[in-house]
Protein backbone atom coordinates (compact mmCIF):
# COMPACT_ATOMS: atom_id res chain seq x y z
CA UNK A 1 0.00 0.00 0.00
CA UNK A 2 1.09 3.56 -0.65
CA UNK A 3 0.50 5.37 2.63
CA UNK A 4 2.46 3.06 4.97
CA UNK A 5 5.51 3.66 2.76
CA UNK A 6 5.25 7.40 3.23
CA UNK A 7 5.06 7.01 7.01
CA UNK A 8 2.42 9.69 7.18
CA UNK A 9 -0.74 7.59 7.45
CA UNK A 10 -0.41 8.23 11.21
CA UNK A 11 0.51 11.89 11.12
CA UNK A 12 -2.78 12.76 12.83
CA UNK A 13 -5.95 11.04 13.87
CA UNK A 14 -7.83 13.61 11.80
CA UNK A 15 -6.14 12.39 8.62
CA UNK A 16 -6.88 8.76 9.42
CA UNK A 17 -10.52 9.61 10.05
CA UNK A 18 -10.88 11.63 6.87
CA UNK A 19 -9.16 9.04 4.67
CA UNK A 20 -11.33 6.28 6.09
CA UNK A 21 -14.47 8.27 5.39
CA UNK A 22 -15.32 8.10 9.10
CA UNK A 23 -17.09 11.44 9.21
CA UNK A 24 -20.75 11.62 10.24
CA UNK A 25 -23.52 11.43 7.74
CA UNK A 26 -25.49 14.67 7.93
CA UNK A 27 -28.58 15.81 6.14
CA UNK A 28 -28.26 18.67 3.71
CA UNK A 29 -28.65 21.93 5.65
CA UNK A 30 -28.85 25.65 4.98
CA UNK A 31 -26.25 28.00 6.48
CA UNK A 32 -26.90 28.96 10.09
CA UNK A 33 -28.53 32.41 10.29
CA UNK A 34 -28.80 32.99 14.04
CA UNK A 35 -26.61 32.23 17.05
CA UNK A 36 -27.29 28.73 18.31
CA UNK A 37 -25.86 25.43 19.45
CA UNK A 38 -25.09 22.87 16.73
CA UNK A 39 -25.10 19.20 17.73
CA UNK A 40 -23.59 16.09 16.16
CA UNK A 41 -20.38 17.82 15.08
CA UNK A 42 -17.08 16.11 14.29
CA UNK A 43 -14.01 18.15 15.29
CA UNK A 44 -10.69 17.41 13.63
CA UNK A 45 -7.35 19.25 13.39
CA UNK A 46 -4.99 20.45 10.68
CA UNK A 47 -1.69 22.32 10.48
CA UNK A 48 1.20 23.22 8.15
CA UNK A 49 2.51 19.71 7.47
CA UNK A 50 6.33 19.33 7.74
CA UNK A 51 8.14 18.15 4.61
CA UNK A 52 10.61 16.30 6.85
CA UNK A 53 7.95 13.64 7.52
CA UNK A 54 7.87 12.56 3.86
CA UNK A 55 10.10 10.28 1.81
CA UNK A 56 9.47 11.04 -1.86
CA UNK A 57 11.98 12.21 -4.42
CA UNK A 58 12.49 15.98 -4.61
CA UNK A 59 10.87 17.39 -7.73
CA UNK A 60 10.26 20.79 -9.28
CA UNK A 61 6.77 22.16 -8.68
CA UNK A 62 4.87 24.92 -10.51
CA UNK A 63 5.21 28.20 -8.63
CA UNK A 64 8.18 27.17 -6.48
CA UNK A 65 11.81 27.95 -7.17
CA UNK A 66 13.33 24.92 -5.44
CA UNK A 67 12.59 21.20 -5.41
CA UNK A 68 10.42 19.48 -2.79
CA UNK A 69 9.39 15.93 -1.92
CA UNK A 70 6.70 14.76 -4.28
CA UNK A 71 4.53 13.06 -1.65
CA UNK A 72 4.66 16.21 0.52
CA UNK A 73 3.36 18.20 -2.45
CA UNK A 74 0.65 15.91 -3.84
CA UNK A 75 -0.38 13.14 -1.43
CA UNK A 76 -3.56 13.19 0.63
CA UNK A 77 -1.49 13.73 3.78
CA UNK A 78 0.60 16.55 2.32
CA UNK A 79 0.22 20.16 1.26
CA UNK A 80 -2.48 19.43 -1.31
CA UNK A 81 -4.83 18.17 1.44
CA UNK A 82 -3.66 20.24 4.42
CA UNK A 83 -3.36 23.42 2.37
CA UNK A 84 -0.09 24.55 3.95
CA UNK A 85 3.27 22.99 4.75
CA UNK A 86 6.66 23.65 6.30
CA UNK A 87 9.49 22.98 3.87
CA UNK A 88 12.85 21.42 4.66
CA UNK A 89 14.22 24.97 4.51
CA UNK A 90 11.98 26.01 7.43
CA UNK A 91 9.79 28.22 5.24
CA UNK A 92 6.05 27.93 4.86
CA UNK A 93 4.42 27.07 1.52
CA UNK A 94 0.87 26.50 0.34
CA UNK A 95 -1.17 25.04 -2.48
CA UNK A 96 -2.25 27.91 -4.75
CA UNK A 97 -4.31 25.99 -7.35
CA UNK A 98 -5.37 22.36 -6.92
CA UNK A 99 -5.36 21.50 -10.59
CA UNK A 100 -7.95 19.40 -12.39
CA UNK A 101 -9.60 16.15 -11.43
CA UNK A 102 -9.85 16.10 -7.64
CA UNK A 103 -8.44 13.07 -5.76
CA UNK A 104 -7.70 9.45 -6.61
CA UNK A 105 -7.36 6.16 -4.74
CA UNK A 106 -4.28 3.94 -4.64
CA UNK A 107 -5.42 2.52 -7.99
CA UNK A 108 -5.77 5.92 -9.62
CA UNK A 109 -9.58 5.83 -9.48
CA UNK A 110 -11.63 8.96 -8.60
CA UNK A 111 -12.36 9.62 -4.91
CA UNK A 112 -14.90 12.31 -4.03
CA UNK A 113 -15.66 13.81 -0.60
CA UNK A 114 -19.29 13.86 0.46
CA UNK A 115 -21.52 13.97 3.50
CA UNK A 116 -21.30 10.19 3.86
CA UNK A 117 -17.54 9.90 3.50
CA UNK A 118 -15.43 9.36 0.38
CA UNK A 119 -17.19 7.98 -2.67
CA UNK A 120 -14.99 5.61 -4.66
CA UNK A 121 -12.57 4.77 -1.83
CA UNK A 122 -10.09 6.59 0.37
CA UNK A 123 -8.06 9.30 -1.40
CA UNK A 124 -4.28 8.99 -1.45
CA UNK A 125 -3.18 11.52 -4.07
CA UNK A 126 -4.25 14.40 -6.28
CA UNK A 127 -5.57 13.29 -9.67
CA UNK A 128 -2.14 13.56 -11.30
CA UNK A 129 1.59 14.00 -10.64
CA UNK A 130 1.98 10.26 -9.95
CA UNK A 131 2.99 7.08 -11.78
CA UNK A 132 1.04 3.87 -12.35
CA UNK A 133 2.67 0.46 -12.14
CA UNK A 134 2.10 -2.33 -14.65
CA UNK A 135 -0.69 -3.59 -12.36
CA UNK A 136 -2.29 -0.11 -12.27
CA UNK A 137 -1.20 0.79 -8.73
CA UNK A 138 -0.30 4.36 -7.83
CA UNK A 139 3.39 4.79 -7.05
CA UNK A 140 6.06 7.51 -6.80
CA UNK A 141 9.88 7.66 -6.71
CA UNK A 142 11.58 7.70 -3.31
CA UNK A 143 14.22 10.19 -2.22
CA UNK A 144 16.70 7.41 -1.49
CA UNK A 145 16.05 5.57 -4.76
CA UNK A 146 13.46 3.03 -5.79
CA UNK A 147 9.70 3.32 -5.73
CA UNK A 148 7.03 3.51 -3.04
CA UNK A 149 4.70 0.85 -4.42
CA UNK A 150 6.40 -0.86 -7.35
CA UNK A 151 8.14 0.53 -10.43
CA UNK A 152 6.27 3.28 -12.21
CA UNK A 153 5.52 2.59 -15.89
CA UNK A 154 3.23 5.44 -16.87
CA UNK A 155 3.23 9.03 -15.59
CA UNK A 156 -0.11 10.81 -15.08
CA UNK A 157 0.21 14.62 -15.33
CA UNK A 158 -1.74 17.16 -13.24
CA UNK A 159 -2.66 20.21 -15.35
CA UNK A 160 -3.38 23.48 -13.58
CA UNK A 161 -1.71 22.78 -10.24
CA UNK A 162 0.50 25.43 -8.63
CA UNK A 163 2.11 26.23 -5.28
CA UNK A 164 3.31 29.45 -3.67
CA UNK A 165 5.59 30.61 -0.87
CA UNK A 166 4.14 31.77 2.43
CA UNK A 167 0.91 30.81 4.23
CA UNK A 168 -2.33 30.55 2.28
CA UNK A 169 -4.28 32.62 4.82
CA UNK A 170 -3.39 34.66 7.94
CA UNK A 171 -4.61 31.91 10.24
CA UNK A 172 -3.81 31.65 13.96
CA UNK A 173 -3.07 28.47 15.88
CA UNK A 174 -6.01 27.41 18.08
CA UNK A 175 -7.99 30.52 17.07
CA UNK A 176 -8.92 29.75 13.45
CA UNK A 177 -11.17 26.95 12.24
CA UNK A 178 -12.12 25.56 8.83
CA UNK A 179 -15.83 25.00 8.16
CA UNK A 180 -18.32 24.07 5.48
CA UNK A 181 -19.75 27.50 4.56
CA UNK A 182 -22.97 25.77 3.49
CA UNK A 183 -23.47 25.03 7.20
CA UNK A 184 -21.39 27.60 9.13
CA UNK A 185 -20.88 30.97 7.38
CA UNK A 186 -17.33 32.23 7.05
CA UNK A 187 -16.60 34.89 9.64
CA UNK A 188 -18.71 33.16 12.29
CA UNK A 189 -17.47 32.84 15.85
CA UNK A 190 -17.42 29.20 16.93
CA UNK A 191 -17.13 27.86 20.47
CA UNK A 192 -15.73 24.35 21.02
CA UNK A 193 -15.67 23.39 24.70
CA UNK A 194 -12.89 20.83 24.29
CA UNK A 195 -10.52 23.72 23.48
CA UNK A 196 -11.46 26.01 26.37
CA UNK A 197 -7.91 25.83 27.78
CA UNK A 198 -6.22 26.99 24.56
CA UNK A 199 -5.30 30.50 23.37
CA UNK A 200 -8.84 31.46 22.39
CA UNK A 201 -10.49 29.90 25.46
CA UNK A 202 -12.49 27.66 23.14
CA UNK A 203 -13.53 30.45 20.77
CA UNK A 204 -12.55 30.35 17.10
CA UNK A 205 -13.17 32.37 13.97
CA UNK A 206 -14.42 30.50 10.88
CA UNK A 207 -11.70 31.60 8.44
CA UNK A 208 -10.99 28.62 6.18
CA UNK A 209 -12.64 25.87 4.16
CA UNK A 210 -11.54 22.46 2.86
CA UNK A 211 -12.66 19.85 0.37
CA UNK A 212 -13.06 17.26 3.14
CA UNK A 213 -14.88 19.66 5.49
CA UNK A 214 -18.51 18.86 4.75
CA UNK A 215 -21.65 19.42 6.84
CA UNK A 216 -21.32 19.09 10.62
CA UNK A 217 -17.53 18.99 10.56
CA UNK A 218 -15.07 21.66 11.70
CA UNK A 219 -11.27 21.55 11.43
CA UNK A 220 -9.19 23.32 14.09
CA UNK A 221 -5.98 25.00 12.92
CA UNK A 222 -3.14 24.07 15.28
CA UNK A 223 0.63 23.99 15.51
CA UNK A 224 2.30 20.88 14.02
CA UNK A 225 2.81 17.92 16.39
CA UNK A 226 6.35 17.05 17.44
CA UNK A 227 6.45 14.10 15.05
CA UNK A 228 4.35 12.25 12.49
CA UNK A 229 3.52 9.65 15.13
CA UNK A 230 2.33 12.14 17.76
CA UNK A 231 -1.24 12.02 16.58
CA UNK A 232 -3.85 14.68 17.17
CA UNK A 233 -7.31 15.21 18.55
CA UNK A 234 -10.42 13.80 16.93
CA UNK A 235 -13.80 14.41 18.57
CA UNK A 236 -17.15 13.00 17.53
CA UNK A 237 -20.71 13.98 18.38
CA UNK A 238 -19.74 17.39 19.77
CA UNK A 239 -22.06 20.27 20.56
CA UNK A 240 -20.61 23.60 19.44
CA UNK A 241 -21.93 27.16 19.56
CA UNK A 242 -22.05 29.26 16.38
CA UNK A 243 -22.51 33.03 16.12
CA UNK A 244 -22.91 34.04 12.45
CA UNK A 245 -21.39 37.35 11.28
CA UNK A 246 -23.42 40.37 12.35
CA UNK A 247 -25.44 38.39 14.88
CA UNK A 248 -25.45 38.76 18.66
CA UNK A 249 -24.98 35.73 20.94
CA UNK A 250 -28.12 34.25 22.44
CA UNK A 251 -28.94 33.96 26.13
CA UNK A 252 -27.72 30.37 26.12
CA UNK A 253 -24.27 31.30 24.75
CA UNK A 254 -21.15 30.22 26.67
CA UNK A 255 -19.20 32.97 28.40
CA UNK A 256 -16.35 34.81 26.69
CA UNK A 257 -13.84 32.62 28.51
CA UNK A 258 -15.75 29.43 27.84
CA UNK A 259 -16.28 28.58 31.52
CA UNK A 260 -20.00 27.79 31.50
CA UNK A 261 -20.04 24.76 29.26
CA UNK A 262 -18.38 21.47 30.21
CA UNK A 263 -16.73 19.40 27.51
CA UNK A 264 -19.47 17.50 25.63
CA UNK A 265 -18.74 13.98 24.57
CA UNK A 266 -15.25 12.52 24.65
CA UNK A 267 -12.29 12.37 22.32
CA UNK A 268 -12.17 9.35 20.03
CA UNK A 269 -8.62 8.06 19.67
CA UNK A 270 -5.43 10.09 19.37
CA UNK A 271 -4.13 12.50 21.97
CA UNK A 272 -6.11 13.84 24.90
CA UNK A 273 -7.90 17.17 24.79
CA UNK A 274 -5.58 20.19 24.56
Amino acid sequence: MLLPVTRVRTLTVITCAVLAGALPATASAKPIKRARWLAGVTVTEYYPVPEAWFVGQKVAAPGLSGKHRIDWLYSATGVSMEGDGLGLDGRQYHIDALGRGGWVTDRGKPSTAGRNGWKGGSPVWRAGAYWLTRSHRLTFPLDGGGWSNGTGKRYVPLPGVSFAAGPSLPLRYYESVAVDPQTIPLGSRVYIAAYRNTAGHGWFRAEDTGGAIVGHHVDVYRSPPASADSGGNYYQNQRIYVIPPGRAPGRDAPSATGTRQSTPGAPSGGASAP
